[in-house]
């Protein structure tokens, strides 16, 4: 399977339910995966989930400004570079973010072993 192709699915997959449906998120991690968020580390799938579904705005907007990707290993995983715009219910202005995945293939799908999350400020 083409990697661009795989990765442009699962950033409109993770985006669309992040922004609909945050707790479905469960799905994509597993209990090996991390989550930096802004600095803070937070490990397994219960766990980062917890933390979405605790920040402070229950409605978002991503939009993704550019998505790259790089194969990861001779397992088949993949490197996702993520930016864009949050923008949150209410506020005039679009938050700057970026977001790094590493993806592991896991009989014929992918799972979030490492996801890092900055807010870009300028």
């Amino acid at each position: 399977m083409d990697p661009d192709a795989v990765a442009k699915a699962f950033v409109e997959h993770y985006y669309s339910t992040f922004d609909g449906n945050r707790p479905g998120l469960v799905s994509l991690y597993q209990e090996g995966s991390m989550l930096t968020f802004e600095g803070q580390k937070i490990q397994g799938s219960q766990n980062i989930v917890a933390k979405l579904t605790s920040l402070p705005f229950n409605q978002c907007k991503h939009n993704i400004t550019t998505v790259d990707c790089q194969p990861s290993g001779p397992a088949g995983g993949m490197l996702v570079f993520v930016s864009g715009n949050l923008q949150l219910a209410g506020e005039q202005h679009a938050l700057k973010f970026s977001q790094m995945f590493h993806l592991i293939s896991n009989q014929g799908t992918y799972y979030v072993f490492n996801d890092i999350f900055r807010l870009n400020y300028a």
